[in-house]
């Protein structure tokens, strides 16, 4: 049976349909277990590549690191430069996913924490996107979850009322505060599971 209350189904991009890990990168560049291990959990951590995420240019941010930790420039030019190599690849099953939500004839949407300029490098080349009628780019908005500022903002540009939306994303807070916002939510784990849940609601 089918839930008409669903008009529209949003992903996150980044451990939803796309692995991410910084380590996929600084495990190629690092030999020295003790430095790799100072590079994940100092210098280049996600906590500071959520900045770029949030709208600070990497004009600014690199720079910046580089005068804080400046045996380590090496490293931080090759965040800015060779990002592409932290996303290992999909995330098994989520593309099918996707593909049948599509073919079903769902409109498609994505709200994702990126970089503008990580974005700029990341999005063309992947044609899984193509499928989305939109997607609201945290970089290029100023704006990143879980800020309930962004679920506004999505839901003014995709058109349609939070609550006829499924939002999917595996971040908890993000998922909290698409809940507040109104929105119908998944929290996701993994693929089957996500799978199970679109069709119990009817819309795969």
């Amino acid at each position: 049976m089918s839930d008409n209350s669903i008009e529209a189904v949003v992903f996150d991009v980044g451990r939803v349909l796309y692995q991410w890990q910084l380590s996929a990168l600084f495990e190629k560049i690092v030999d020295d277990p003790e430095r790799l291990e100072k590079v994940l959990g100092e210098v280049v951590t996600e906590e500071w590549h959520f900045l770029h995420d949030a709208g600070r240019p990497l004009a600014q941010m690199v720079p910046e690191r580089i005068a804080l930790y400046p045996d380590f420039a090496e490293e931080i030019r090759a965040y800015a430069t060779r990002f592409n190599e932290t996303i290992p690849g999909p995330v098994p099953g989520s593309h099918a996913l996707v593909e049948r939500l599509d073919e079903a004839g769902m409109p498609l949407f994505a709200i994702t924490n990126f970089g503008a300029e990580f974005w700029a490098g990341f999005r063309p080349q992947e044609r899984i996107f193509d499928r989305f009628r939109d997607i609201v780019v945290s970089g290029e908005e100023r704006i990143a979850k879980p800020d309930p500022a962004i679920f506004t903002l999505a839901e003014r540009r995709f058109g349609l009322p939070a609550a006829s939306m499924l939002f999917i994303d595996d971040n908890p807070a993000n998922i909290e505060a698409a809940r507040n916002c109104g929105w119908q939510v998944h929290h996701f784990t993994e693929a089957p599971l996500l799978e199970d849940d679109l069709a119990g609601r009817g819309l795969i």
